[in-house]
């Protein structure tokens, strides 16, 4: 019978966890000026070390925090002031088994090291809009224009 007592409060503190999972997110959404967005903590392997999370826009600050964290702090604080959109590409190889098909992976560089945040296409509307909104001491932050999308 202990055994089954140790099991029961097993699943009940895995149950737990996840109410507060999605407590932390709900939180943070309801503020508004949430985005959903992954970004890539960990350069060491091609494609690989992305991080889901969400982003919340602050004034001048995106704030990214880890979606599976209890955390209530942001884990990343880009602030748009000195922000520029380096690059924007397509997920590829491994990337494109963890992310969405319509999602756009931006480079951004700034006074702090290159990030780079991958979001749903329409999301990075908002999000160019956002850095463009900014005080204009930094010209050089609109994104890149390529030939987008790609030719097929």
């Amino acid at each position: 019978m202990l055994i089954i007592e140790w099991i029961g409060i097993g699943i009940l503190l895995l149950l737990l966890a996840i109410l507060v999972l999605f407590a932390r997110r709900a939180y943070f959404a309801r503020a508004g000026g949430t985005i959903r967005c992954t970004l890539r903590v960990s350069t060491l392997l091609a494609g690989r070390g992305w991080s889901p999370g969400f982003g919340r826009f602050v004034g001048d600050e995106l704030r990214w925090y880890r979606l599976f964290s209890f955390s209530f702090g942001p884990k990343r604080v880009l602030n748009r002031r000195g922000l520029a959109v380096e690059s924007r590409r397509a997920p590829e190889g491994q990337e494109r088994l963890t992310m969405p098909p319509d999602w756009i992976i931006i480079r951004c560089v700034g006074h702090q090291a290159p990030v780079e945040i991958a979001m749903a296409r329409s999301t990075l509307t908002g999000f160019a809009s956002w850095i463009e909104a900014g005080p204009p001491d930094y010209e050089a932050r609109r994104l890149p224009i390529p030939d987008w999308p790609p030719a097929a």
